[in-house]
């Protein structure tokens, strides 16, 4: 039985910081943040917000768009890091919320948990869900997944230059529009790292930057790897002896904790698929040198690190390879267009794929591309950490989605917060009801108790 995503619909918080702004207050070269990391604005929660409010505003855009009542659901996932409960699910305060605009109890057949595995869950989740349609137990209704999060660090930290927030909720049914996902191939990779986490108590992650990248496209190249393997004894794809898996992949979307994070990940990918092929001296030549390798090429992340005279030849090595013809093909063919809703909106961690994924459907059918048939990979990472890569195909009434896709219209008029107004934020030194925007026709937070026996509790309205 086929199964994939019918369609897909994004919720975005409406208070922005600009990345000229922010390079200015922490005294920064603007150009970084907007070459370097390709970073324009990050998307910043209102006082009244909170990840199960983006998650919520994004189901019911995505309800609403589809005409769906309750029982058309039968399974609502919702994945984040940015859980504030360590034993009530998301998805519980998401269907309590819709509750409030569908009625009492009308969700209340609909199953579901939320998933933590960092920015790899939502690829978890959907496989779960993908699974669930094949099996046929879902029995006609469809499942909703949403991926949920604010990316929050500490003030003057390294991090908080990749900063966001936003939900996007994915339909899954047996029947999809738009994409459906190929079977037997799905591949993981997974360790045991502290590269990125966050304890019990703490709001914002530590981070160990180089080290979590670095790992990032490892654990990628390793499930890539899987993938081959799954894809070719299937059947699904042939590689031809001057070709790799990628040439058989029309989109790549990686995650993207900043946009320019995903064309890094995709020139280690490459290099490694072509070291071994015909075309990798052409390019060789090209370039004007050897690709370097490190004094200990079977060593540990750390000591690959810690090979300063490498680490500095290998980032000139890959700043030219980016740089030719060959590489440059592959980078606008297949990626491009993933990266333009990112640098818009920053990092949304588990959302950051899947928005990726949205923004290369809405700018390559601008380009009047036609996408029926075009298989799309997913690169999908999380800190802790493991690596999920997957594909699927679109499929022929993918026009009844994608060209009414509008990113712009679909943020709607967003605030420029000012240096000031960003600080009280990410301090939390305003209430709900101090927020900057008063919202209309979505979720908002009124209350969260403080008493002692019922401290947390979290009451929220639909706003008309």
């Amino acid at each position: 039985m086929a199964a994939g995503i019918d369609d897909i619909a994004i919720y975005i918080p409406k208070l922005y910081v600009d990345a000229t702004d922010f390079a200015v207050a922490r005294g920064l070269d603007p150009v970084k943040l907007q070459k370097g990391l390709g970073i324009s604005q990050m998307a910043i929660v209102d006082a009244n917000q909170d990840p199960a409010i983006l998650a919520a505003n994004a189901c019911l855009k995505i309800m609403q768009k589809n005409k769906l009542s309750p029982d058309d659901i039968g399974r609502l996932y919702v994945s984040t890091e940015s859980s504030f409960d360590e034993s009530k699910a998301m998805n519980s305060y998401v269907i309590g919320m819709l509750e409030q605009v569908y009625g009492q109890d009308t969700f209340e057949h609909c199953g579901g948990v939320e998933t933590k595995f960092a920015c790899v869950s939502g690829s978890y989740a959907l496989y779960d869900n993908t699974n669930w349609i094949r099996a046929g137990e879902a029995e006609g209704k469809c499942a909703l997944v949403v991926v949920s999060d604010i990316a929050k660090y500490d003030m003057g930290s390294s991090g908080e230059m990749t900063q966001g927030a936003g939900a996007v909720a994915m339909l899954l049914n047996d029947d999809p529009r738009l994409l459906v996902f190929d079977p037997k191939v799905t591949s993981t990779s997974i360790k045991d790292e502290y590269d990125f986490y966050r304890p019990f108590g703490k709001e914002t992650p530590i981070v160990h930057g180089q080290y979590s990248n670095l790992l990032y496209m490892i654990q990628v190249r390793k499930a890539l790897e899987a993938y081959k393997r799954k894809a070719v004894s299937t059947g699904l794809i042939k590689i031809g002896a001057d070709e790799t898996v990628l040439d058989h992949v029309d989109y790549i979307n990686m995650h993207l904790p900043y946009s320019n994070m995903g064309r890094k990940a995709l020139a280690y990918l490459v290099r490694h698929e072509w070291r071994q092929l015909p075309r990798w001296k052409k390019v060789l030549q090209k370039i004007g040198s050897e690709e370097p390798v490190p004094n200990d090429p079977q060593g540990t992340i750390e000591s690959v690190l810690g090979d300063e005279e490498f680490m500095t030849k290998d980032h000139e090595f890959t700043k030219m390879f980016t740089k030719t013809p060959e590489y440059q093909e592959v980078y606008e063919a297949k990626l491009a267009s993933s990266l333009i809703a990112s640098s818009m909106i920053g990092n949304l961690y588990t959302a950051s794929l899947y928005l990726g994924f949205r923004s290369s459907l809405e700018f390559e059918f601008q380009k009047r591309v036609d996408l029926e048939g075009k298989r799309v990979g997913f690169g999908s990472y999380g800190s802790g950490s493991s690596a999920m890569v997957f594909s699927g195909v679109i499929q022929p009434r993918y026009k009844e989605i994608v060209e009414g896709m509008d990113l712009e219209a679909e943020i709607g008029k967003r605030r420029r917060l000012t240096w000031d107004e960003y600080e009280k934020l990410h301090e939390n030194k305003l209430s709900p009801d101090e927020s900057m925007l008063q919202p209309t026709k979505e979720f908002a937070l009124v209350h969260v108790k403080t008493e002692t026996e019922s401290r947390g509790e979290r009451h929220y309205i639909f706003t008309e």
